[in-house]
């Protein structure tokens, strides 16, 4: 079998060093005055261009094409938007003594967004798991997540002072709703043109999210936010994490074979519901925040390296596992590498022999 060209022990994603480098930037040159305006403007219209691309980009009908498989796609929505969000509100009781209130509030909105696309693939692939299942389930996150994930934090953010109010759902619609249904209606007509374009698209994509962080920081910065994180209060955070995608792991494996999933099957379910999109988060952190966006998308920054690193080890441990032979599984196609998320940004068309298969 192919190997992963990079680590796959220990993947460290280059966007997020670049999103590192985007934060010290905003940290010694935050955008003051006029600049400021120029910038949260440029972020706006950033956001708003990014999910119109998501919506051309994800086939809906692909999408509703899994819905037989109903059962798997059920259990990781229920993952992503209901099991995730309990755990959040159960560590309520870390704040303020473990956690800052702004810490936790960030935290809880990790737990609302959706599930990753590529990654989350890319492991499955990697496991030897169901990867068409994993482009629906995906899909399903990426679509369920523009509605659900507002209605959560209007929800939940409101109860637990994190700033959300009506005007920002109103945001969230006009910003991120409106843009990614006005792609989906255009994706008749343009979405051979972004499917050719996709690499040079891929980098306004990425580029748009460092505008959105560097702007958010720069708030943070002028709004002195930062002195809220000490070391301790990050080595905290980082505990909390570590101890979230834990149980998550676990529940999402153990769990998959107590509803009666197969191996690939259950592969899918903990690599897609075990996951959260920094490409989805981070905008719109940066609407329901405004100033707070800093401290509000730090949690998912970290989260989101962290869920890399530990599923790169578990899929490579799980490609080792002892499984029926199939002459389709050494297709490199079916192990291409996945280094940086684009999460909502569409499935790759991947071919594996990774068909629903069950013992």
């Amino acid at each position: 079998m192919k190997r992963l060209k990079w680590p796959s022990w220990m993947p460290i994603d280059p966007y997020i060093l670049l999103l590192l480098g985007t934060v010290g930037l905003a940290a010694l040159l935050p955008a003051r005055g006029t600049g400021a305006d120029v910038a949260s403007g440029a972020s706006t219209a950033a956001i708003a261009f990014l999910f119109f691309l998501y919506g051309a980009r994800l086939s809906t009908r692909e999408a509703l094409a899994g819905l037989k498989h109903w059962r798997l796609h059920g259990t990781v929505l229920a993952c992503t938007f209901v099991v995730f969000p309990l755990l959040g509100l159960a560590a309520r009781g870390l704040a303020p003594v473990f956690l800052t209130h702004d810490l936790y509030t960030g935290l809880l909105f990790l737990t609302l967004v959706p599930s990753t696309i590529q990654s989350s693939i890319a492991f499955t692939s990697m496991a030897r798991g169901n990867v068409p299942a994993a482009i629906c389930a995906g899909s399903f996150s990426s679509l369920v997540g523009i509605v659900v994930t507002p209605l959560l934090a209007a929800t939940l953010l409101g109860s637990t002072g994190g700033g959300f109010s009506l005007d920002s759902l109103v945001d969230i619609v006009l910003q991120l709703l409106v843009p990614f249904l006005a792609g989906q209606l255009l994706r008749r007509w343009i979405g051979g043109f972004v499917t050719r374009h996709k690499k040079v698209l891929g980098l306004v994509d990425r580029g748009s999210i460092l505008l959105v962080v560097y702007t958010a920081f720069s708030e943070g910065m002028v709004e002195g936010i930062w002195h809220q994180v000490g070391p301790g209060r990050l080595a905290g955070l980082l505990l909390v994490e570590a101890v979230l995608l834990a149980v998550m792991l676990a529940l999402t494996w153990y769990g998959g074979k107590a509803l009666g999933f197969g191996r690939e099957d259950r592969i899918t379910i903990q690599f897609a519901g075990s996951k959260k999109s920094l490409a989805a988060g981070l905008p719109m952190a940066s609407v329901l925040f405004g100033a707070q966006a800093a401290l509000a998308v730090l949690p998912l920054m970290l989260f989101h390296q962290m869920q890399l690193m530990v599923c790169a080890v578990i899929a490579k441990r799980r490609s080792q596992d002892p499984v029926t032979a199939d002459p389709e599984a050494d297709d490199p196609k079916a192990t291409a590498p996945v280094t940086a998320e684009q999460d909502a940004a569409g499935a790759p068309r991947l071919t594996a022999g990774a068909a629903t298969r069950r013992r």
